[in-house]
């Protein structure tokens, strides 16, 4: 297990070094891309997408706070909140996100090029599975 736990934080941080440089080609960063992601669709408040990305509700605000300078999204009111808006995507943020994504999407098929899907998806539930197990501990 160990073992596995060591590959698998590896694996993270090369995806989180590839995202960089992903990002990067469109003036971006691994951190705003993810920003650009979570507030793709539905608005959220800067609590909700650190939530739905796993980390701290100040990283998500440094980054939301860059794509509003941007011009990339923009503030909404919030009638449950006054002091928490949400954020939402502007036509030019969706248009970065969706260049990001393209760009993103050559790369994957360069690393699985003819992927096997069934291998894939065995991975995918194992480590879905540990991650829900990991929760429902960290809850208890």
């Amino acid at each position: 297990m160990a073992s596995f736990i060591a590959d698998v934080l590896e694996l993270a941080g090369l995806f989180r070094r590839v995202a960089d440089d992903i990002a990067r080609q469109e003036g971006q960063t691994q951190a705003r891309w993810y920003a650009l992601s979570v507030f793709s669709e539905d608005p959220l408040t800067v609590s909700q997408a650190a939530r739905r990305l796993g980390t701290t509700r100040q990283a998500v605000q440094r980054s939301a706070d860059e794509l509003l300078a941007q011009g990339l999204a923009i503030v909404e009111p919030n009638p449950d909140h006054r002091t928490s808006p949400f954020i939402r995507l502007t036509p030019a943020g969706h248009k970065v996100l969706a260049r990001i994504s393209r760009a993103a999407l050559v790369f994957r098929r360069s690393w699985l090029p003819d992927p096997d899907a069934a291998e894939l998806e065995v991975a995918h539930a194992v480590v879905r599975k540990l991650r829900d197990t990991l929760r429902e501990h960290r809850e208890r």
